[in-house]
């Protein structure tokens, strides 16, 4: 089978991108032929498959005729025709799409008869600021089933009007053009709690799949050691539960606390720290390299994952049960799916900053717990988010867009 993978990133920026390039790596190891379909950037990985490339466009320009290509581009389209006739895939399976790329491309796609296949890793069909959370960073659905003009009365995109106007823009002209509804031929949601929300807003239901996400588990088969601290990894922003983190850690008697990740948090992070006099306890890594990063969850007692944000199948959760260390995440979205509480780590309810910090206190001080937690999350994670057990059900998929 010949598929083209497409995503707006060629380089590894964020999950959509691990998920990119691992999954063409899986369907390249099971025989099938690969290429990519993305941005021109200096930054982009090299990878021995062929790639087609359109102009990079910068959502910050204040060029306001090349902002209008976000909602359609027709050099993007011509482009996207061009690859399907030389490299005549099977089947086109998109990742993230929208913005810089356009929906144009699928118009050139559907022109040629070929099936899509849609990974949804942002909630940006139903949401244009993505992240379903209001500019004071409350959960906010009020632009679902089409209510786009919430977005722009709220400022939700970048606190930007003309940014705020162009997602809203976005969002109905995906809708009056039926892109999720007709025109994608199947939608894989990496967690149930997406799905929920894409039927929610009338996508038809036989038409989206939850699927969690996958690892080469073997790289996460590790011999682990306890050095006696929690650990968060990942961006330092607001919907990432952060703040929360560092205040709910504060209140713990034992233990310390090990961050690691950049982001607009930062210099926060490091005000309440110095207020609550916790600069011996907390300590900031800044960014680390994928072997170092796993070398550092492989010696901490347990992982936090705070988000304050509908998060869908977060890589950082699965990536730790795989090593066999217990996780402490929020009971929103997808992390229940992955965080069975009380047995391969515990979940709390969101921004609630005092039993965050019960839940660490009882980790820190209960080993027998942590060392049971981590039996229970290794053995999870190798039956449950293999690669041989996601190429089952994503060819499945394939098969079933191939029979229409």
């Amino acid at each position: 089978m010949k598929i083209l993978m497409v995503n707006k990133f060629h380089y590894l920026k964020g999950g959509s991108e691990k998920y990119y390039f691992e999954l063409a790596d899986l369907l390249k190891k099971k025989g099938h032929e690969i290429a990519f379909f993305s941005m021109q950037n200096e930054k982009n990985e090299t990878t021995g498959n062929k790639e087609y490339f359109v102009e990079s466009i910068d959502l910050n320009s204040n060029n306001k005729l090349k902002a209008l290509d976000v909602i359609y581009s027709k050099q993007n389209k011509q482009k996207m025709k061009e690859a399907l006739e030389e490299f005549k895939p099977d089947i086109v399976h998109l990742n993230n799409f929208q913005r810089q790329l356009s929906s144009s491309i699928i118009e050139a796609i559907k022109e040629k008869n070929i099936p899509i296949v849609f990974t949804a890793h942002d909630i940006q069909a139903i949401c244009p600021n993505i992240m379903m959370l209001d500019p004071q960073k409350s959960i906010c659905e009020n632009c679902k089933n089409g209510k786009y003009i919430n977005c722009i009365k709220k400022k939700c995109i970048k606190n930007s009007t003309l940014k705020s106007v162009l997602g809203a823009i976005e969002g109905y002209y995906y809708k009056n053009k039926k892109i999720y509804t007709e025109k994608i031929d199947a939608i894989i949601t990496p967690s149930e709690f997406y799905r929920k929300k894409f039927i929610e807003e009338g996508i038809p239901e036989e038409k989206v799949t939850a699927i969690h996400n996958f690892i080469d588990i073997n790289q996460y088969d590790v011999q682990t050691q306890d050095d006696g601290y929690a650990l968060y990894f990942g961006r330092l922003s607001k919907e990432k539960g952060i703040i929360n983190l560092v205040q709910a850690f504060s209140k713990t008697a034992t233990g310390t606390l090990y961050i690691a990740g950049e982001g607009e948090e930062k210099e926060n992070i490091q005000k309440i720290i110095k207020e609550n006099k916790q600069e011996d306890r907390i300590k900031l890594l800044g960014f680390l390299p994928k072997d170092q990063m796993k070398e550092t969850v492989r010696k901490c007692k347990f992982v936090v994952v705070p988000s304050i944000w509908y998060e869908n199948c977060p890589y950082s959760i699965i990536e730790t049960l795989a090593i066999g260390k217990p996780v402490i995440g929020t009971d929103i979205a997808g992390i229940p799916e992955l965080v069975e509480n009380n047995k391969n780590g515990f979940t709390y309810q969101r921004d609630d900053i005092q039993e965050l910090s019960t839940k660490m206190e009882q980790l820190f001080t209960d080993q027998e717990l942590v060392k049971t937690m981590g039996e229970n999350a290794k053995k999870i994670a190798q039956e449950s988010y293999t690669e041989d057990a996601y190429y089952n059900k994503i060819i499945e998929i394939y098969q079933k867009v191939l029979n229409k």
